[in-house]
C-alpha cells in the first residue's frame, strides 16, 4: 500500500510540474506575441515619424549628467491613444510650418527613483548647475522632481516647438561650458527649438508657463504650444512649459519596462 501511495505521489508531482511548465510556455508565447512593448504601448516613430525626437535622459545633456536607468535607446514610447492625439497636434502645427520635438515620453520607474536619489546623493552641484542656477540641488524635490511620475504611465510627455524646416541641432559637447538654462538662447546647450525663454528641464520660476520674466515673443511661442496641445486633450503643468499630460486615457498604471531600440 505504501508503494502504491508513493507512486501516486510521484504521478501527482509530475502532473503538477507539467502543468507549471505548460503555463510558463504559454506566458512566454503571449509575451513574445506582444513584441517588445506591453499591450497598449507604441513607439511614436511608428505612429508619426515626422515628430522630432531628442530624448535627453538617454544621453548626458540632462540635470543628472548621464543616461538614466532604463533608457537603453533614445526612443519615445507612449500609450497608443496618446501617440494618436500627438499625431493630430502635429498635423495642425505642420499646416502652419511648425513641428513638435519631444524630449521625454514614457519614463521607467527605475529612472524616476534615480532622479530622486540624485537630489540627495551629496555630490557636487557644479557639473549640472546650469539646470537649476538659482536653487540648491536639495530643494528640487519641491515641485520639480518627484518620487512618482505620470511619465511612467505613458500618458505624459515633455516637448517643444521647432520650425518644420529647422536643421538638426549642433551635437551636445560634454566638455563645453554652457550657460545657465535661463541665459539667452545662444549661451545655452544646443537646441534647434523656438526660444521658449528657458531650456528644457530648467528648474526655475522663469519656466512657469505664465512667467512674466521672459519676453513677449517667448510667451507667444509658449501660448502656441499650449493651445495646440489643449485642442487635442493635453493639459499643461503650470510650473513647466514643456510638460503635458493626456486626460483621455483614464486610469493608467506606472510601468518599469526598459526602453529599447525599435
Amino acid at each position: 500500500m505504501q508503494f502504491i501511495r508513493a507512486q501516486a505521489d510521484k504521478v501527482r508531482a509530475w502532473i503538477f510540474r507539467a502543468a507549471i511548465a505548460t503555463m510558463l510556455v504559454a506566458i512566454v508565447q503571449e509575451v513574445a506575441a506582444q513584441g517588445p512593448l506591453p499591450s497598449g504601448f507604441v513607439y511614436l516613430r511608428d505612429v508619426d515619424p515626422t515628430i522630432a525626437q531628442d530624448i535627453r535622459y538617454a544621453g548626458r545633456d540632462n540635470f543628472v549628467g548621464r543616461p538614466l536607468p532604463g533608457y537603453g535607446a533614445p526612443e519615445c514610447i507612449l500609450r497608443r491613444d496618446v501617440a494618436a492625439a500627438l499625431k493630430r497636434v502635429q498635423a495642425e502645427l505642420a499646416a502652419a510650418g511648425f513641428s513638435l520635438k519631444v524630449y521625454d515620453c514614457y519614463r521607467p520607474t527605475r529612472a524616476v527613483r534615480a532622479m530622486a536619489q540624485w537630489v540627495n546623493d551629496g555630490r557636487s552641484e557644479a557639473p549640472t548647475k546650469r539646470f537649476f542656477p538659482r536653487m540648491p540641488k536639495t530643494s528640487l524635490l519641491s515641485g520639480y522632481i518627484s518620487s512618482r511620475s505620470q511619465h511612467s504611465t505613458g500618458t505624459a510627455i515633455d516637448l517643444t516647438l521647432i520650425k518644420a524646416s529647422a536643421a538638426p541641432a549642433v551635437p551636445f559637447d560634454p566638455a563645453a561650458a554652457y550657460g545657465p538654462c535661463t541665459a539667452p538662447v545662444a549661451q545655452r546647450s544646443p537646441d534647434n527649438s523656438l526660444d521658449m525663454g528657458t531650456s528644457f528641464d530648467c528648474f526655475d520660476s522663469a519656466s512657469h508657463t505664465a512667467s512674466r520674466a521672459i519676453g513677449a515673443e517667448q510667451r507667444r511661442w509658449r501660448g502656441v504650444l499650449v493651445e495646440a496641445m489643449r485642442k487635442q486633450g493635453f493639459g499643461n503643468y503650470a510650473r513647466e512649459w514643456w510638460h503635458f499630460s493626456y486626460a483621455g486615457s483614464g486610469l493608467a498604471w506606472p510601468y518599469d519596462f526598459p526602453i529599447r531600440a525599435r
